[in-house]
């Protein structure tokens, strides 16, 4: 499949992930949800999902509902994130944050519930029992203590103090790219794949994933608020710590260009027919938004 065509078969899915919740008498909930679930983006880490079980020998028919989870995920987390409490930011993909819209008690809830969801959505899926277990606990640790939410915690903690390079490495694997190493490997793991293919879609996410985040710093530099679908300069107007402040503009374009050739070579180690991942990572290093 195409990007365009991954892209598809995931929104249809999701816009079925809440289907007739309207009626319920906790709609207003279910709408906040599907106000951030449906606001488009990228849909990376759930088209991870998918390729990784393709190319582990898969069926992504039967990977949907992981795929869903692990974007029900990271959408519970841009929720939280855009909160006064954390960032407090008032624009995500060029329009209003949901606390913006629906108030930040009823954005809480949305994003508790959407993390909720995100399991249940794996648990109540068609895969083997032992599957269902593996990426749960994948999506568990990437979520939990040491995954995004440390890192979250992390990030507010040093917030006001200089961080060196590796501090900010340790926060963003965490808080970034621990998800897009998660969507990976429930990829192989719903297509009950090898250890070796665990490890080297491991490295693969843990690489595009540290890629992401300093183009995300580059960007909020280098890109406009109407190409962004955000506020641009805001990393530097609450003096964040960032790629850029720390080695600069060629320094973050090196260093994006490396870790992006590493993906690109490791995954050929463990599988066959990996020009789509290889495409998917060149054009995340050079992406405008």
């Amino acid at each position: 499949m195409t990007q365009i065509e991954y892209k598809q078969l995931i929104e249809n899915e999701l816009e079925k992930c809440f289907a007739g919740a309207e009626k319920l008498p906790q709609a207003g909930l279910a709408e906040a949800m599907n106000y951030s679930l449906l606001a488009g983006g990228k849909r990376i880490r759930p088209m991870l999902v998918l390729e990784f079980c393709r190319i582990s020998g898969g069926d992504i028919r039967e990977a949907l509902p992981v795929a869903c989870a692990v974007e029900m995920l990271h959408t519970y987390s841009l929720i939280h994130d855009d909160l006064p409490c954390m960032d407090n930011d008032e624009l995500r993909r060029g329009r209003p944050t949901n606390h913006v819209v629906y108030g930040e008690c009823t954005a809480v809830l949305a994003g508790d519930t959407l993390q909720a969801e995100a399991f249940g959505s794996i648990l109540r899926s068609a895969l083997a029992p032992e599957r269902k277990a593996r990426c749960a606990e994948i999506l568990a640790d990437a979520v939990g203590l040491d995954g995004m939410c440390g890192g979250q915690y992390l990030d507010m903690v040093g917030e006001g103090k200089i961080l060196t390079e590796q501090q900010l490495t340790d926060i963003n694997s965490r808080k970034t790219g621990a998800l897009l190493v998660a969507a990976c490997q429930m990829g192989v793991a719903a297509a009950g794949g090898s250890e070796i293919q665990l490890d080297a879609a491991g490295h693969f996410g843990a690489a595009v994933g540290l890629a992401f985040q300093i183009r995300d710093d580059m960007l909020d530099v280098l890109s406009t608020d109407a190409e962004l679908g955000k506020p641009v300069g805001s990393d530097a107007q609450e003096n964040k710590n960032t790629y850029m402040a720390l080695i600069g503009e060629d320094g973050c374009r090196s260093t994006v260009e490396k870790l992006t050739e590493f993906a690109a070579g490791v995954i050929n180690e463990a599988f066959t027919d990996t020009d789509f991942l290889s495409e998917l990572a060149h054009s995340l290093a050079v992406r405008k938004n």
